[in-house]
This record gives C-alpha cells, sequence and structure tokens, in this order.
C-alpha cells in the first residue's frame, strides 16, 4: 500500500478544524472520513476500515484517550492523537492506551502530513532474502518475522503498528542492544528526549504481551547504558 491510498478517519469536536484537515489531507492525496465525537467514529468504525485515525483528545463525551484504550482491544489500526500544547499527562497517558503518536496543538499541517506517513511507512513489506530464523521463540510466544506475526499457542497476539516495527526492528538484530535513539530514528520520529521517553512507553506496552513478568523482564531486556535488547530463546 502507498501511502496515498490510505483511508483516513478524522475525529474532532470542532467542526473547522475538522473540515480543514479533511480538506487539506484529501488535497495531499488521502481518502479521508471525519467523524464528530468518539460514539460517531465507534459506529464509522463497525462498518469501514481505516488505516490511521487521527483523534483530537479533548472532546465532549468520551475522550480522545479514552476510545483509544477502547479500540486497543479489537483494533490495531494506528492512531495518532492531537493534544493541546502542554498536556503532557495526556500524551503519556494517550502512549500508555495504545497511541502511536501525538501532535501537539497548534501545529502546521505539513508536519501533521510528516506525522502520518512515517506512521505510515512503520509496517515495511519484509525483505525479499533468506533470513536464517524466520521464527523467534519467547517463552510461550512464536512471533514469524516474515509475516510479522505473533502467537501465544494457538491465538494470535494483537500488536499495533508501532509495537510491529518494534518487532521487525529488534528481531532483525536479536542479542543485539539497540539504543533509544536509534530506536527512535528508525520509528521515523523527531530527535529528543520527549521522543525518547514514548519509545519507554511504547516497549512497557509491548513487555506487556511479551513477558511472563513485565516487571522483570526476560525476553525484552534493558541493557543499562546501551538501550534496549531482544533476547529469543
Amino acid at each position: 500500500m502507498s501511502d496515498m491510498d490510505a483511508h483516513l478517519l478524522i475525529v474532532d469536536d470542532d467542526e473547522r478544524i475538522r473540515d480543514l484537515l479533511k480538506k487539506f489531507l484529501m488535497r495531499s492525496g488521502f481518502l479521508v472520513t471525519a467523524a464528530r465525537d468518539a460514539a460517531h467514529a465507534r459506529r464509522v468504525l463497525s462498518g469501514l476500515d481505516f488505516d490511521l485515525i487521527v483523534m483530537d483528545v479533548m472532546m465532549p463525551g468520551e475522550d480522545g484517550v479514552s476510545l483509544t484504550r477502547a479500540l486497543r482491544e479489537t483494533h490495531t489500526t494506528p492512531i495518532l492523537l492531537l493534544t493541546a500544547k502542554g498536556e503532557t499527562e495526556h500524551r503519556i497517558a494517550g502512549l500508555e492506551a495504545g497511541a502511536d503518536d501525538y501532535l501537539a496543538k497548534p501545529f502546521e499541517p505539513k508536519e501533521l502530513l510528516l506525522r502520518i506517513n512515517a506512521i505510515l511507512r512503520r509496517m515495511p513489506e519484509a525483505p525479499e532474502q533468506d533470513i536464517a530464523a524466520k521464527v523467534l521463540h519467547l517463552g510461550p510466544i512464536r512471533y514469524d518475522i516474515e509475516r510479522g506475526e505473533m502467537w501465544q499457542g494457538e491465538e494470535p497476539v494483537r500488536l499495533t503498528a508501532t509495537e510491529s516495527q518494534l518487532m521487525k526492528i529488534f528481531s532483525a538484530q536479536p542479542g543485539e542492544p539497540i539504543s533509544r535513539a536509534k530506536l527512535v530514528e528508525d520509528l521515523g520520529r523527531d530527535k529528543g528526549q520527549a521522543q525518547e521517553r514514548a519509545v519507554d512507553v511504547q516497549i512497557t506496552r509491548l513487555r506487556r504481551k511479551l513477558e511472563q513478568d513485565p516487571k522483570q523482564p526476560r525476553y525484552l531486556q534493558t541493557v543499562r547504558g546501551a538501550g534496549y535488547m531482544l533476547a529469543p530463546d
């Protein structure tokens, strides 16, 4: 799928912002559907699949963080949250709920476009080459490198777009530590401590799916002074 084929869902209670975003993104080549609040978004999502959801955090009724958390129970669709400037707690809460990225308001439309394209590129096709270990074993978890799929027994383990990309990065270098800065770079994000903190949140979420005891990780280890390392069986 090219980025320009992507179907986006915009969720924002501000009609002016919603219309401006829809027009801008359609001019940029995307298919765009808009929803005025969380309830409207739920109805739309019940009948359509999307490649990315761009959602405001502060909405009347159910807010963006709560909707993100609820969607993560059944959807792996990437989610980009829009937060008011300075709402650090909302950004962290959004990432913990399962969002893939956030953008602080006010923002330049071109920056939104860059973030959207970066997220859509986080799930590249597997390279056409022989991979020595096609399946990694992490205790009861199996990770299929070529398919980018994770299983526990016969049950698939749902991964968000960012979690899936992290697994691709780690599985390409099992047993080798990867720095937080390198992870930020490979995820296509801007450099900086804030994004490194965001990576830490995503690692914590991924550990919950990999580890029997996420607080004492066996397979996705922290290497002091070097970053994180995937240590398969």
